[in-house]
């Protein structure tokens, strides 16, 4: 997990919901922004693949932001934001691994094709009870 805590810009607002008194006061929903294509920390490679991966959390300026008031304290608030983007850039820059297509043995085949036998004769002979 690549650590680029150094490069994001902070900014505070008015959080909505529970908060007391202080409600209309402090400000302790945090916005955290992060410019991805000036990241001295990422390859031009990996530059793409978040922007790839980001594009709908990306603004016009090309700047990532995430805004988080789930708690009461500010502090709080910046510290899982400063998580949350860190993990979400991190988890952009993961390739999967591809799919390998496999085959059926033939013995699993054979038992398909008995299990569709014995359920069709089982239809079958219902038909056939009271007549």
């Amino acid at each position: 997990m690549i650590d680029f805590s150094t490069e994001l810009f902070y900014k505070t607002s008015r959080s909505s919901g529970a908060g007391g008194q202080n409600v209309n006061k402090v400000e302790t929903a945090v916005t955290v922004m992060w410019k991805g294509g000036e990241s001295q920390f990422f390859s031009s490679f990996q530059k793409s693949r978040i922007y790839d991966k980001l594009i709908n959390r990306i603004n016009s300026e090309g700047v990532l932001q995430l805004t988080v008031s789930e708690t009461r304290t500010q502090y709080q608030n910046k510290k899982l934001a400063t998580e949350k983007i860190l993990e979400l850039v991190n988890s952009a820059l993961i390739i999967p691994k591809k799919r390998l297509k496999t085959k059926p043995s033939k013995s699993k085949i054979q038992k398909r094709l008995n299990d569709k036998k014995k359920l069709s004769e089982k239809k079958i002979n219902r038909n056939f009870r009271g007549e």
